[in-house]
């Protein structure tokens, strides 16, 4: 086990971290993140020269790396602290923030961006419709919505902050009404990102084994999340000790595959808007 693990293996909570944000900085998180950040390093080359938005930017990470292909990116997010956070790390240059819902954004800049970027966000909204219209909107005639969700079937634990967690074709079918044309690929991990999927989804049941009866849902969702958030960092800093490589993941362990097998452990959508 590396010495930023061990460290981060002692009992604490990170700043930013709410069991529905990760904290970049976390090393207990590094698998996450490297699956995370495998998202950006793989569209790259695909925004490069490209005006961006990422919609749910989060602590701006992800729109920092974007930023070194594309002409310029806009972060937005709903939420003031992540925004914060991300305008003192990673603003300057071709890359803002802004606090703005992306209903709003919509309806005061229509068809500004080349691209819009959604990573690992529309499972958690009820209904996303409205939020693939307004997605669509910001767009400009021929522009393209790329997004990231965990794909249903491979998703090894419980996650109350996932409203809904999707299929490919399920997927594709509620993009379909927004965009001309919508392709689902997926992304794949090595051999070790299936190992530390496999251990963590271990550790997960040997918790949810203490409650047999399933009486957490009965439980008030915020005490649920709470838990949930608490129990997360247990399960990672639980694998960590028990095989250190495991979590020393980087997002060069993903690829993008258009066909199953491996499984997908996240589906890619590509909406485009028509011209």
């Amino acid at each position: 086990m590396t010495d930023s693990v061990k460290a981060a293996a002692r009992w604490s909570v990170p700043e930013g971290y709410t069991g529905e944000r990760l904290s970049a900085e976390d090393a207990r998180f590094a698998p996450d993140m490297a699956r995370h950040l495998a998202a950006y390093h793989l569209v790259g080359p695909l925004v490069a020269g490209k005006k961006v938005l990422e919609a749910g930017c989060g602590e701006g990470y992800g729109a920092g790396l974007m930023a070194q292909h594309a002409a310029q990116v806009v972060g937005a997010d709903y939420d003031e602290v992540a925004i914060g956070m991300a305008t003192q790390r990673y603003g300057g240059g071709n890359l803002s923030f802004r606090c703005v819902d992306l209903l709003d954004l919509a309806r005061s800049e229509p068809g500004e961006f080349d691209v819009v970027t959604n990573f690992q966000v529309v499972e958690h909204l009820e209904d996303p419709r409205p939020f693939f219209e307004a997605a669509a909107a910001c767009l400009r005639p021929g522009g393209t919505l790329i997004l990231t969700t965990p794909n249903r079937l491979a998703s090894v634990s419980e996650n109350p902050y996932h409203v809904h967690e999707y299929v490919a074709d399920e997927l594709a079918a509620t993009l379909q009404p927004f965009f001309a044309t919508v392709e689902v690929k997926g992304i794949v991990g090595s051999e070790r990102v299936y190992a530390f999927e496999k251990a963590r989804g271990a550790q997960a049941q040997k918790i949810l084994r203490l409650d047999p009866l399933g009486l957490r849902n009965l439980l008030p969702a915020a005490v649920v999340k709470f838990v949930f958030a608490r129990l997360a960092l247990l399960v990672r800093t639980r694998v960590a000790r028990q095989d250190g490589e495991l979590v020393d993941l980087a997002p060069d362990d993903f690829a993008i595959a258009d066909a199953e097998p491996p499984q997908w452990i996240d589906l890619l959508a590509f909406a485009r808007r028509a011209e």
